[in-house]
């Protein structure tokens, strides 16, 4: 029998049960489709999380104490020196940089006077933290209402704050226009604006915040606890490397800098474990396909038990009946392929135009898709047309 004939043969077998086709298909079908749809998906999504993570976390260095063991086994550290910003802003590539400290106000109570009520007050646990003037941009601080202080406040040591939105909240506070207050124990505090959101530091929406200057002499702050540096996107590793000796000439190994990864990694590395998990839940979709055809193909080699005895009886050989089962298998996974592949790209289309995201797809995943249902269908066909091919004409004939 000619390669031809062979797949006219399976052409014929399979055409003319249109029903049982298309329930044999669907499992593959819905294998490619979710391969497909999860990896175009899973690469669309690390495409968007890699865009938006790089513009933010890419560009963030932290700078803070580190403690390192003498040789006599006792602990040294470093106080980062108060004019950090200004020594980090001399290095290329930094766009913004500030000091930030959590302030310890001795169990003092933080309260909120209204603007709303007078002759009450509110009383809440509230964090106070201190931060110079440039750590509000270095964190992408945005205000919800009011102004941030400045280089003079700070300089002054006046007594105003800002609130972040939680705390502004618990306080009571929600508009500055006519300078409220907010009281330390009995020391007053003039709130100046109320911040919105940041990028980074999350804790800032959750305090009250100080100038530097104010919490050093009014409570003594003895230092800050870290700097936070804003740069140019692609400039974190070089600022990284430079940034602890700037701000310590006389021992940098004394500072830990936290630097993000280089962006190329990063979105590859995103990338990576986001396609990973997908192509894992493609595969089992795969796998499913896989069986369905195999149970199908199993199922119509007892239906076709005298075809097959009567093919081998005019004088087919095992290779014969074994070769028609296994294109016919292949051509099943072949055909849901085509339609798999097609519907996971529309599928990845359409949630892209949907989110209002740029849609990813690898060109070759697309092209190899039917390929893979045809080798899904000639693998899950092989027991069946085994089966098929042991099968001997007397019994068979007898047996139909």
């Amino acid at each position: 029998m000619s390669v031809r004939d062979l797949c006219g043969e399976a052409v014929a077998g399979v055409a003319t049960r249109p029903s049982r086709l298309a329930l044999t298909t669907l499992g593959t079908v819905l294998g490619i489709a979710a391969l497909v749809a999860t990896l175009g998906l899973g690469q669309t999504a690390a495409g968007q999380i890699s865009e938006r993570f790089d513009a933010v976390a890419a560009t963030r260095v932290v700078i803070e104490p580190a403690e390192r063991e003498g040789p006599d086994g006792q602990v040294d550290a470093t106080e980062l020196p108060w004019d950090a910003p200004e020594r980090l802003g001399r290095l290329a590539g930094v766009d913004s940089a500030g000091t930030y400290a959590a302030v310890d106000v001795g169990g003092a109570s933080v309260v909120g006077l209204p603007v709303t009520a007078a002759t009450g007050t509110l009383e809440n646990v509230v964090p106070v933290a201190a931060a110079s003037p440039g750590l509000f941009a270095a964190v992408g601080a945005s205000l919800r209402t009011g102004r941030l202080y400045d280089s003079g406040h700070d300089e002054r040591a006046d007594r105003v704050v800002v609130l972040g939105k939680y705390a502004a909240e618990r306080l009571g506070v929600n508009r500055v226009d006519s300078q409220p207050s907010v009281f330390i124990g009995n020391r007053a505090f003039t709130v100046v604006g109320i911040i919105d959101s940041v990028d980074h530091r999350s804790g800032i929406l959750d305090a009250v915040v100080m100038p530097m200057g104010t919490a050093r002499e009014t409570y003594g702050l003895e230092a800050p606890e870290a700097v936070e540096i804003r740069t140019a996107l692609g400039a974190a590793q070089q600022v990284g490397g430079q940034a602890r000796l700037a701000v310590s000439p006389n021992d940098p190994d004394l500072l830990a800098a936290d630097v993000p990864p280089p962006p190329g990694s990063l979105g590859d590395n995103v990338s990576a474990d986001v396609n990973g998990l997908f192509l894992a839940l493609g595969g089992l979709s795969l796998l499913v396909g896989g069986l369905g055809i195999a149970n199908v193909t199993l199922l119509s080699v007892m239906e076709r038990v005298s075809e097959i005895g009567l093919r081998r009886a005019v004088g087919a050989g095992r290779t014969h009946v074994a070769g028609q089962f296994l294109v016919e298998s292949g051509l099943v996974g072949l055909i849901g392929g085509l339609i798999g592949a097609a519907a996971g790209v529309l599928t990845t289309v359409g949630v892209s135009v949907v989110r209002d995201w740029t849609p990813l797809l690898d060109t070759r995943l697309a092209v190899a898709a039917p390929l893979l249902g045809a080798v899904i269908g000639l693998v899950a066909g092989t027991y069946p047309a085994w089966r098929a091919s042991t099968i001997e004409p007397i019994a068979a004939l007898r047996s139909g």
